[in-house]
């Protein structure tokens, strides 16, 4: 695959110019193929136009055979499907062979999320009390994941004049810089407002004009690696043995709206959900719920 890093080079530009991804999709889609490029290489398969679909199907089961979460697999084989689309409108290949192949339904899989008491376990990690700028920041980071249901990418990019306080919201942006509203809880409101009051100030002292609302000690706009460490870490001392990320805490949110008998509706206008069967992977984690539902009302339960 001699040409293999030009091919992948205007690919990203077709995607940033022609179908105007953001920048942090392409990366996405760019990192998916090089992974995919890696494995071809390991395997001597060295001309996308000879591949089959036996040998996507080998790679596919290789990234499940080393543990890789089903979502990040079907993500995988998403952006392999366009890569090859746009080989075979670019004349590179002329055989699309994944044109009919679909993520099998067994991917869709449950996320993991945490019961409330593990939410109230990773909290107290951080005492409430403290005057510490950063502990008061972390626990401000995970309420607000937690209570608005947020991705992580939205919370970085949250400036200060996207809070109304007056009226308890937020203004995200979300994906495809589509915009929402989202409502912040009592809890989330009160510790955030003393980040802001109190923590962040004392972060901004050689920064101070900047608006992102979550800094770092230095000023400095936080990163999603550094969220995810703040996440991680918080998880590990709450002793917590599920493999937790940020995405925890929003699959978390929607479950637990979902639990106490929130609409399906509403938690997709929160999540910020395109499309409905998105939000429905949500209601298999509520069996329980429905079951002591039959229970109580079928006259046959």
């Amino acid at each position: 695959m001699e040409n293999i890093s030009l091919f992948i080079k205007a690919f990203g530009n077709y995607l940033s110019l022609e179908k105007g991804l953001s920048k942090n999709t392409v990366s996405s889609y760019i990192s998916d193929i090089n992974f995919f490029v890696e494995y071809l290489n390991k395997k001597k398969l060295d001309d996308f136009g000879t591949l089959t679909r036996d040998d996507l199907l080998g790679y596919l089961e290789n990234c499940s055979d080393n543990q890789m979460e089903p979502t990040s697999i079907a993500r995988k084989l998403v952006s392999i499907k366009v890569f090859f689309r746009y080989l075979l409108s670019e004349k590179i290949i002329k055989t699309d062979i994944t044109d009919v192949m679909n993520s099998p339904k067994l991917w869709r899989v449950l996320p993991d999320f945490l019961t409330i008491e593990e939410i109230d376990k990773m909290l107290d990690v951080f005492a409430p009390n403290s005057k510490d700028p950063l502990i008061i920041r972390n626990r401000a980071i995970i309420e607000l994941i937690y209570s608005c249901g947020l991705r992580v990418s939205e919370l970085v990019n949250i400036q200060i004049h996207d809070l109304k306080f007056d009226d308890a919201i937020i203004k995200v942006t979300g994906k495809g810089n589509k915009e929402r509203i989202v409502p912040v809880g009592a809890k989330a409101e009160k510790i955030l407002t003393k980040y802001i009051q109190v923590s962040r100030p004392e972060l901004l002292k050689n920064n101070p004009t900047q608006s992102k609302i979550f800094v770092s000690h230095n000023g400095r706009i936080l990163t999603r690696a550094m969220i995810w460490n703040i996440v991680k870490e918080a998880a590990r001392l709450a002793g917590i043995k599920k493999n937790i990320y940020p995405h925890t805490l929003r699959h978390s949110f929607a479950s637990h709206l979902l639990q106490n008998g929130a609409d399906l509706r509403v938690i997709q206008e929160m999540l910020g959900h395109a499309d409905i069967s998105t939000t429905q992977i949500y209601t298999h984690v509520d069996q329980n719920r429905l079951k002591n539902i039959i229970k109580t009302f079928h006259p046959r339960a």
